[in-house]
């Protein structure tokens, strides 16, 4: 066995470059080792400083999207208050004048009165939808859902508005027909 391994040890020997050959037993320096584990833990620091950094930036990210969704919301109610606002501008000013004007018939004030009062009262149920909305003890909605629902109660918020111009514009275009109507039946002929 002895002599196996010697002949090995020949073989492998000359078939090594020369100056393989010469190099004889590795030697460990201390000092390189010592540089290496130092590297090792400090790019552990780094590595966990970037988990760090990675874990704030998510936060950071959750959070810039919680805002956003609560800007959206306020945006929303915002613009549903604006729309509520002229419709109540619109019931102070222009449906009295509607109302009030000679050129409107008895029977058709109810009619008049009744259309209006069905859009104001869907624009109050929509306010108490938007408190119910907006406490979030009621609801179990994420910032997110709250803040689509809000948008939806925008648009048709809007769509209040246009329905509500649209019918005052008719009627004041009656008016307008009904008074110039009045004008060319009633005026002096001088033949």
């Amino acid at each position: 066995m002895k002599s196996k391994i010697l002949i090995i040890a020949i073989i492998f020997t000359f078939l090594l470059p020369a100056r393989a050959a010469c190099q004889g037993m590795p030697v460990y320096d201390n000092t390189n080792f010592i540089s290496l584990v130092k590297s090792l833990v400090e790019s552990a620091k780094q590595t966990s400083q970037l988990i760090k950094s990675v874990k704030f930036l998510k936060d950071a990210k959750e959070s810039i999207e919680k805002v956003s969704s609560v800007v959206q919301q306020l945006r929303a109610v915002q613009e549903i208050a604006r729309n509520n606002q002229r419709l109540i501008n619109v019931m102070q000013n222009d449906l009295q004048d509607i109302l009030n004007s000679p050129y409107i018939k008895p029977e058709e004030v109810t009619r008049v009165a009744e259309s209006f009062d069905a859009i104001v009262q869907n624009s109050l149920d929509t306010v108490d939808f938007m408190g119910e909305i907006l406490s979030s003890d009621n609801l179990k909605m994420s910032d997110a859902e709250r803040a689509e629902v809000l948008k939806q109660k925008e648009q048709e918020s809007k769509q209040m508005v246009s329905n509500i111009t649209t019918k005052t514009k008719r009627y004041r275009d009656i008016i307008s027909f009904r008074k110039m109507q009045d004008k060319v039946n009633n005026r002096e002929t001088n033949y």
